[in-house]
């Protein structure tokens, strides 16, 4: 009687992995081997490599064979790229081939994504996870919390916590000092406390999360929750879609505490100056009416990128008898019933307090001074953010780790491009709304490229709003309109370039917020703050973001021409996804570990 044996069919690869592995190995082989020609030309003669601090110690983008050539050249001797492995199936699509991966570096250990064309590098991601021998403590490395045995004079994990918060800034020092305590400050401290640097970050106000309490009191944030989960814990499943701001106020005070952060509530940064000699920063704080003098290593700004008012010099402003403030100083709606309110400004802040000040009965006129990108909530979430950060995107297995490693491997040099597309269809489903806003008067548009509101976040950081109920008012004449220049300010009103004039008992100036280095002229000196040069923007020579082109947020969380010297801060989504190769870049710097800086930002631009 013979027998069959049935041997196990090995399938063969999937054309995407075949294609994928063969990049990969012969990317490594060529790294191996210091052939930077032949990894240069494995790059598609238009394609863009981003590199999140594996090879620069930097957030810098190459582009081209070139670009690789020449930062491969600087970097590649202190890097020891190797082991690059394919992390999950590649997949293909519309002939192009994307490939998550993970590799590891002399000193660290990395994930990418690639995406292919003809067999060359479209685009490619680098990105550090960890550093050899300092890996955080979590899963298997979490720690025990409970010390079995016994010991006499043993301290409790509560004691151990008191005391360091009692010593830490007197008996001893921090190697990073945090100014700015918002959610920014807030996810680098967690970041750094896992990573073991001691770490103290100063917060002006009394409580964490009342930078989002003492804003007016309809705020809600405008981006969904599961673009907005902070490191380590996210919100819980019942969260809102869009938090309120009380709520927002109370969840970051509750995730300091449980984080453990050295968080000084209370607290004024006075001055700041930079110890060369010692190689430290000397801050000086207010800490609730005592005057503390801290040294630390590292000084990181994070003050927010929208946190330094742009308060407008108007002619006449010092007789108008009424009340008047910028938008960050809004206390709300209640006092001004039956009151006259001017809002000078159409960006988001001001259409919020607009809605509010009408639902609390004021009479209220907008002030259009420039055109404004206007997108509805609910197509953005659609179109604009649902692919990634939605319920039906964690469904489809897009975590808002792999949501933010998508997001940050589309280079910035052709995101317009992918964008673009998105607010085409947002206006063609939107006709109707777009229509009836312009019939009553407002002057709308959707960018210099027609690319919509994130590329305007990039580029500039204002000029749009997220409508979610304001924009009907100023249709429907609840909420008046008025386009024009502001000529001065009269002792009864706004007086506009037509020679009309708005009477008003308040006037809210929503007028924007200045380059995050006026805080550093501020708090250190105005030399130093040049030295910066302006921060935020692309160099996409539009509309508030002067030329030459940068390719990278300018002195967004990596070194500045400053040393020690960093800024941090963004959104929920940029805080908490920028927040963790911010932290290693300090870490590696606390640890002695050699970071040659490709590709440092150059200063093209003062932000005064």
């Amino acid at each position: 009687m013979s027998e069959t044996i049935e041997r196990p069919v090995t399938a063969e690869p999937s054309a995407a992995r075949a294609t994928a592995e063969g990049w990969l190995s012969a990317f490594e082989n060529a790294l191996e081997a210091g052939d930077i020609d032949a990894a240069a030309k494995l790059f598609a003669e238009t394609s863009f490599w981003r590199d999140l601090v594996t090879f620069t110690w930097n957030i810098k983008t190459v582009e081209g064979p070139a670009g690789v050539r020449d930062m491969l050249a600087a970097q590649l001797d202190a890097t020891g790229p190797r082991g690059f492995t394919l992390s999950e199936e590649p997949t293909e699509d519309g002939g192009v081939t994307t490939a998550w991966f993970v590799f590891e570096t002399e000193v660290a250990r990395g994930e990418g994504l690639v995406r292919l064309k003809d067999g060359k590098a479209w685009t490619l991601l680098t990105a550090m996870t960890e550093l050899k021998g300092f890996e955080e403590p979590s899963h298997e490395r979490r720690p025990a919390g409970a010390e079995h045995g016994a010991a006499k004079n043993r301290k409790s994990w509560l004691e151990k916590r008191e005391e360091e918060a009692r010593t830490l800034g007197y008996e001893t020092q921090p190697y990073a000092v945090i100014v700015g305590g918002g959610q920014g400050g807030i996810a680098l401290g967690a970041r750094l406390r896992q990573l073991g640097v001691p770490t103290i970050i100063i917060e002006k106000n009394d409580r964490p999360g009342d930078s989002w309490r003492k804003r007016y009191k309809s705020l809600c944030l405008h981006d969904p929750v599961w673009y907005d989960h902070l490191p380590y814990i996210d919100f819980p499943k019942n969260w809102p879609v869009f938090a309120p701001k009380d709520k927002i106020g109370d969840w970051l005070e509750m995730y300091t505490k449980v984080m453990e952060l050295n968080y000084w509530a209370k607290t004024t940064a006075k001055s700041a100056r930079y110890d060369a000699e010692k190689g430290e920063w000397e801050l000086v704080v207010d800490r609730d009416g005592e005057e503390v003098t801290l040294r630390s290593r590292q000084l990181i700004m994070a003050t927010g990128m929208s946190g330094k008012a742009n308060v407008p010099k108007f002619k006449g402003m010092e007789r108008f008898r009424g009340e008047q403030h910028h938008s960050s100083q809004h206390p709300g709606p209640d006092a001004y019933k039956d009151r006259k309110v001017v809002v000078i400004g159409s960006n988001n802040s001001a259409h919020d307090i607009c809605a509010a000040l009408w639902e609390a009965g004021a009479d209220v006129t907008m002030v259009q001074r420039s055109t404004t990108h206007i997108v509805r909530s609910d197509p953005l979430m659609e179109h604009g953010l649902g692919a990634l950060y939605s319920e039906q995107a964690v469904a489809n297995g897009i975590t808002t780790h792999k949501a933010d490693m998508i997001f940050a491997s589309l280079p910035y040099r052709i995101l317009h491009e992918f964008q673009i597309p998105i607010y085409d269809k947002i206006r063609e489903v939107d006709a109707d709304f777009y229509r009836d806003l312009e019939k009553a008067g407002f002057q709308l548009d959707f960018g210099a490229d027609e690319s919509g509101l994130f590329m305007k976040y990039l580029r500039r950081g204002s000029g749009y709003y997220i409508d979610v109920g304001a924009s009907q008012l100023i249709i429907d004449g609840k909420v008046k309109l008025k386009a024009g220049q502001v000529e001065e300010i009269t002792e009864t009103g706004v007086k506009l370039d037509d020679g009309s004039e708005l009477p008003a008992d308040l006037i809210v100036y929503a007028t924007g917020y200045g380059s995050m280095n006026g805080w550093a002229a501020d708090l250190i000196s105005q030399e130093v703050a040049d030295r910066v040069g302006k921060v935020w923007g692309l160099g996409s020579d539009t509309p508030k973001d002067p030329g030459p082109w940068e390719g990278e947020q300018r002195n967004m969380w990596k070194p500045t021409q400053v040393d020690n010297l960093w800024f941090h801060g963004g959104n929920l989504h940029q805080s908490r996804h920028y927040s963790l190769y911010l932290a290693l870049q300090i870490k590696a710097r606390q640890e002695g570990i050699p970071t040659p800086v490709y590709g440092l930002q150059e200063v093209h631009h003062l932000g005064r």
